[in-house]
């Protein structure tokens, strides 16, 4: 299509520096252009790579490469910027892959405030909770850039296609399998004051490691993950069912919560707890529920993936 030139082909890495320069090239409208849609950019690359420092790095590659490029030749700069940065986030989600697995303990996506931007540049509050971005990972990046641009984009097919570089009705397999797989293994998530009922009470019993309570909020098949990632003490596998995961809670808590501060935040469209001790944050505690109650527990303990809410690394 012809609003797509010299843009990177998954696989790639052209140099755009090599790229001639219009004369009449004026960089002030190239930053506003970049700036317009800068939003929907990050959103593409995070939902993609689960980081939002990874995706901070890709927006700014692609802000390199705008400036280079010849954008006399770009008929929709909106366009191919959301080219360009699918086809660097599919690059890029295949190291992402691999880094995962060699991960030390489990890896969980980076959460990130939604305060300002609860649906980070969609035109769908779609694939930003933690559950379904950890769902996401089990999907090849090419499928994954197909979903994401569907469900939270609402990107037509044939730009999808042109995008991933596939058929139209690749495309749209791609993006019925991913929905599948999802829907054969996401259950209907609670409301979100429920969502924060049940965390808020989560919370309280683990302070007070009460074994009893813990166990009547969760599904009886509730998994608990932690991320230290390699910096903080966190269980290194997941932790399952509710008898177990409920003694796993009170087993630390006369260590984990002495002198801990908790604040409210919002973490990928749900509430969060951000838990600080001498007003250092340390870690973050989310849940995802459903009618069955929290059926899964995320520990984020990482410094490196908390400096969003005032983590110190």
């Amino acid at each position: 299509m012809l609003w797509i030139t010299q843009v990177p082909r998954a696989g790639e890495r052209e140099d755009f520096a090599a790229m001639p320069e219009t004369a009449n090239a004026d960089l002030d409208q190239a930053s506003a252009v970049f700036t317009e849609v800068r939003p929907r950019l990050f959103g593409i690359a995070y939902r993609m790579l689960g980081s939002a420092q990874d995706a901070e790095d890709l927006v700014q590659e692609v802000w390199l490469r705008w400036q280079t490029c010849d954008r006399a030749a770009v008929l929709n700069p909106a366009a191919y910027l959301a080219t360009a940065t699918t086809r660097l986030a599919i690059n890029a989600g295949r190291s992402a892959k691999t880094r995962h697995e060699t991960y030390p303990g489990q890896w969980l996506p980076e959460p990130i405030d939604t305060t300002a931007d609860p649906q980070l540049g969609a035109e769908a509050d779609s694939a930003l909770e933690l559950a379904v971005l950890l769902l996401l990972e089990k999907l090849t990046p090419t499928q994954r850039a197909a979903y994401v641009l569907r469900e939270a984009f609402g990107y037509p097919y044939p730009q999808i296609a042109e995008i991933i570089q596939a058929t139209e009705t690749s495309a749209r397999q791609l993006v019925s399998r991913a929905r599948r797989q999802l829907a054969e293994q996401r259950r209907t998530p609670a409301s979100a004051p429920e969502q924060r009922r049940l965390l808020t009470a989560f919370v309280a019993a683990a302070r007070e490691g009460d074994l009893l309570a813990l166990e009547e909020l969760f599904a009886a098949d509730v998994v608990s993950y932690s991320d230290g990632g390699g910096v903080a003490r966190a269980a290194r596998i997941p932790v399952r069912t509710a008898p177990i995961v409920a003694k796993f809670v009170r087993a630390f808590h006369t260590r984990f919560w002495v002198g801990v501060q908790v604040e409210w935040a919002a973490a990928n469209g749900h509430t969060a707890a951000v838990l600080r001790r001498d007003g250092e944050t340390f870690a973050m505690i989310t849940v995802a529920a459903s009618a069955e109650g929290i059926h899964e527990i995320y520990w984020m303990l990482n410094p490196g993936k908390l400096t969003g809410y005032g983590a110190n690394v």
